[in-house]
């Protein structure tokens, strides 16, 4: 069997595994639209300024920044839990016995979570434009939005599996993941849009980290600011860092 053969084999596996774990696929589908609907709920149809000059109604910002969300959960919470529970249960242990090689089932895991994710924002970004009147990236900006959208899920899935290398075990993964992404989207104004007034400290923490960068750049193809390529290349940064720890830590054993 040729490389990509294998690698079409890995990722039907990886689905197949997805799709028959029925809790966890419905919540990484229904977590972005529901607080999609519970924010644009609770705070109203009421404007806010997302740059000089420039103010947009509360539910198209929501729209880019549940997209931005759904990317990162698919691409760095589900890999996180995923292979720490699969390293504890020693999978990963058995996987490496086979003739599968390790790059085939790492690149299978990373073809999965990326088409998770671009189905996500797509999911997204139609019920916005439905329901909420939200515009959608088209030309140059659409180009732009993709390029943040390949660079965002390759940089937070690399960090998927960097942060394994500090899960002692399955059961810390939960805790361990979302203690280390959730306080990261409030500050980089995932769930509450960082206005003008927003302490500085808060932004130049958010401005350190990835997270920020992406829903800029999310942001950019849904409501009209200005696209930074910078961000691209923090982002990618990120990606490159997040690789070169996996590449030195990541183990296929259970830690004890």
């Amino acid at each position: 069997m040729n490389t990509g053969s294998m690698l079409m084999n890995q990722v039907k596996y990886v689905n197949k595994a997805f799709w028959r774990n029925p809790a966890s696929a419905f919540f990484t589908f229904s977590f972005p639209l529901m607080f999609l609907v519970i924010f644009t709920s609770l705070l109203g149809h009421h404007n806010v300024q997302v740059s000089p000059g420039r103010t947009i109604d509360i539910s198209t910002y929501y729209v880019a920044s549940m997209a931005a969300y759904a990317v990162i959960t698919a691409c760095y919470n589900n890999i996180a839990i995923a292979l720490s529970i699969q390293r504890d249960s020693g999978v990963l242990k058995r996987t490496r016995g086979t003739p599968i090689p390790s790059a085939i089932y790492i690149l299978g895991r990373l073809i999965h979570a990326v088409f998770v994710g671009v189905v996500l924002v797509i999911i997204t970004a139609a019920y916005g434009r439905l329901f909420y009147h939200a515009s959608i990236p088209t030309g140059a900006p659409l180009l732009e939005f993709l390029v943040m959208l390949l660079v965002g899920t390759m940089a937070f899935c690399s960090l998927g599996f960097a942060i394994t290398c500090v899960i002692p075990n399955a059961d810390a993964a939960p805790a361990i993941v979302n203690a280390s992404i959730l306080p990261l989207l409030f500050l980089s104004g995932v769930f509450i849009p960082i206005t003008s007034t927003a302490p500085a400290w808060m932004v130049w923490i958010a401005r350190i980290f990835p997270v920020r960068h992406f829903t800029l750049g999310m942001d950019a193809g849904f409501v009209g600011t200005s696209f930074n390529w910078m961000d691209v290349v923090v982002v990618a940064a990120w990606a490159i860092g997040g690789f070169l720890v996996s590449y030195r830590y990541f183990t296929w054993e259970p830690k004890r």
